[in-house]
């Protein structure tokens, strides 16, 4: 019989469980399944069954698998790295170096630099808008940098792309609500829709929402309320439907969960077509056109080469997920981009495109029976969601009543609640962190106040830009200041019971737990008798000290030790590596523990407490 007359027996689902459960030792399947943030089930398997309908072709139904039937093989995302700058001159500079080296769009930050200058922005830009489109959130200044382009014809009938405001993110980010804002706005939209007719001017960037903690069906919930908060403005205003939308991009950031991320995208295009054919939109002016960038909320000022990894995992979700336009963050973003991180951020694209080849392949996640289903399924929970915020009167009333802040600072708990935890990693942070490093001050955002003086501001809770990794990098810092203030950085004596096999698991457990506050560890040599012991705390310039063994040790020499220690070193703070059972917990705690550090201990608390601690009693000894 030859190879090619060879056949597998079919295999059913049950045979599959069958066999998952052997693996896991008699526990159940149920077992493998994770919740989200978005109060999504994660199954640890996906059949044809999941998906109650099969996906469509690109192009088409509900644009789900993209708005080109061709995907990047006929249109390429564009490279839309944001470019920093100065002064007006870096900026021309910093254009005409990008698009040598791969940018496709032209991306910049926008300042009052570039109305101060001596040289005109159609004077910075030169021709490159004849060859590039545009890709600009304008901001506060967006109305003088579109009257700045249709001032020169030549460019105003040649320039595409976006130069979009979203004003209510804006608030959102302020705290302020100025209701008489959208008259001059409109005004705006219709000007640069006749002298500007290839442009885009309507943006919906809800990646402010994403950097307060919101999850993805709040980021596609919020994305449709504004959307149609937005359209509904411009058709009262006198303009066309097809028109409107024409003028409309949405921003998102893109999160670490790689296919909740591509989700996200997938769902965002089901929904907008879903809002604007109960319009009457013809299906060809249905497509979302999506800019995106990685996400902020995931980047960390410790260890910021790990954010190569965070942002090109992001980006890649972003490709697949289908953006028109990427910008990807610098890995030191969080402390002020370099020319090398500017550099690698652009040649990630250019590997995703080039190497990667993923401009090559059309929806190279389409017909993934988990990425189908969770598509679906975030579709429908963001739906719910957008009908919630309208019927509590649309994206303005709820940022009025602070309801929609709550929602999404109620997420971010969750989060942070993780982080703190070590539910979540972020490597280099709350987990395997380098004590040897140090970085400079985040330089925090400007945040821009062109209307705060305006006499109907209405005051809102502001949506704070946030990182989950700042509570951690605030313990750094605590440590850093002790450690200049002794000389050295705080640390706290391990006292190993028994033999290296016996104690090293916790402590090695220890070590890491303790880094992520920046502190260090004093390790004994192997401790069998409380003469050591007392040998060892003697030596230690520390008076924090932690019992480190196995249970064993524990029970047969750890009572008696630090019953001893705890009587002749009055002033010293003991703990204790491990949880024991709770029957043993008060006697310990009698004999002088004063917590229990354990796999399930908050750590972000605990080290929060101690450092604490230390601050407070070397400032008394300086004082002193």
């Amino acid at each position: 019989m030859s190879l090619r007359d060879q056949s597998f027996p079919i295999k059913t689902q049950d045979d599959w469980k069958t066999k998952a459960e052997e693996s896991l030792k008699g526990k159940s399947i149920e077992t493998l399944k994770s919740n989200t943030y978005e109060n999504i089930i994660l199954k640890p398997l996906y059949s044809r069954g999941n998906v109650q309908k099969a996906p469509d072709y690109p192009g088409g139904s509900d644009f789900r698998r993209g708005i080109d039937s061709l995907g990047y093989v006929a249109n390429e995302w564009k490279v839309a790295q944001r470019i920093s700058y100065k002064s007006a001159d870096e900026l021309k500079a910093k254009l005409h170096e990008g698009v040598e080296k791969g940018q496709t769009a032209l991306s910049f930050e926008v300042s009052e630099t570039l109305f101060e200058a001596k040289q005109t922005l159609p004077e910075i830009l030169g021709d490159l808008p004849s060859k590039y489109p545009i890709a600009v959130n304008g901001k506060g200044l967006q109305s003088g940098m579109l009257a700045a382009i249709a001032e020169h014809e030549e460019m105003a009938n040649q320039v595409t792309g976006y130069v979009g405001k979203d004003q209510i993110s804006l608030f959102a980010e302020d705290g302020l609500i100025r209701e008489d804002y959208f008259n001059g706005w409109i005004e705006d939209i219709k000007n640069a829709n006749e002298k500007l007719p290839h442009l885009r001017t309507v943006l919906i960037n809800t990646s402010i929402y994403h950097q307060g903690g919101a999850n993805a069906v709040q980021e596609l919930g919020i994305a449709v309320a504004t959307g149609t908060f937005y359209l509904q403005q411009l058709l009262e205003s006198g303009m066309k439907l097809e028109e409107s939308i024409s003028k409309m991009i949405f921003q998102f950031s893109i999160g670490s969960n790689f296919f909740m991320e591509l989700a996200k995208l997938r769902a965002a295009r089901i929904l907008w077509d879903k809002i604007t054919k109960v319009y009457g939109a013809e299906v060809q002016f249905r497509g979302m056109q999506i800019a995106a960038e990685t996400s902020t909320f995931t980047k960390t000022a410790y260890d910021p080469h790990v954010n190569i990894l965070r942002a090109g995992n992001e980006a890649f979700a972003a490709v697949v997920g289908g953006v028109q336009y990427l910008h990807v963050t610098a890995f030191d973003d969080v402390l002020g981009s370099s020319y090398l991180s500017e550099r690698i951020a652009l040649n990630t694209q250019n590997i995703l495109k080039e190497e990667a080849h993923l401009q090559k392949v059309v929806d190279p996640a389409g017909g993934s029976w988990y990425v189908e289903a969770l598509t679906t399924e975030l579709a429908e929970k963001s739906w719910q969601y957008f009908q919630e915020i309208e019927a509590k009167g649309g994206m303005l009333e709820v940022l009025k009543s602070g309801w929609l802040q709550d929602e999404i600072s109620s997420v971010y708990s969750k989060r942070k609640q993780d982080i703190f935890t070590r539910k979540q990693s972020i490597v280099g942070t709350n987990v395997y962190a380098n004590l040897a490093e140090t970085v400079a001050p985040a330089q925090g955002k400007i945040a821009d106040n062109y209307f705060k003086n305006g006499s109907s501001n209405i005051k809102i809770k502001a949506i704070t830009n946030r990182r989950l990794s700042e509570p951690f990098e605030v313990l750094r810092k605590i440590s850093e200041r002790i450690k200049v203030k002794v000389g050295s950085n705080p640390a706290i004596g391990m006292i190993c019971l028994g033999e290296l096999k016996q104690y090293k698991p916790r402590l090695d457990f220890m070590k890491g737990f303790l880094a992520a506050g920046g502190l260090t560890v004093a390790e004994s040599e192997s401790i069998t008798s409380l003469e050591a012991a007392k040998q060892f705390i003697v030596k230690q310039d520390t008076k924090y000290f932690c019992l480190c063994g196995s249970n064993a040790q524990y029970e047969s020499i750890g009572h008696e030790i630090l019953t001893a220690l705890n009587h002749e070193f009055a002033d010293s703070v003991f703990y204790l590596a491990g949880l024991p059972e709770k029957e043993q917990q008060a006697r310990w705690m009698n004999e002088g523990v004063k917590q229990f550090i354990h796999l399930k201990s908050n750590c972000y608390e605990t080290l929060s407490s101690i450092l604490t601690e230390m601050e407070v009693a070397q400032d008394e000894v300086s004082k002193a």
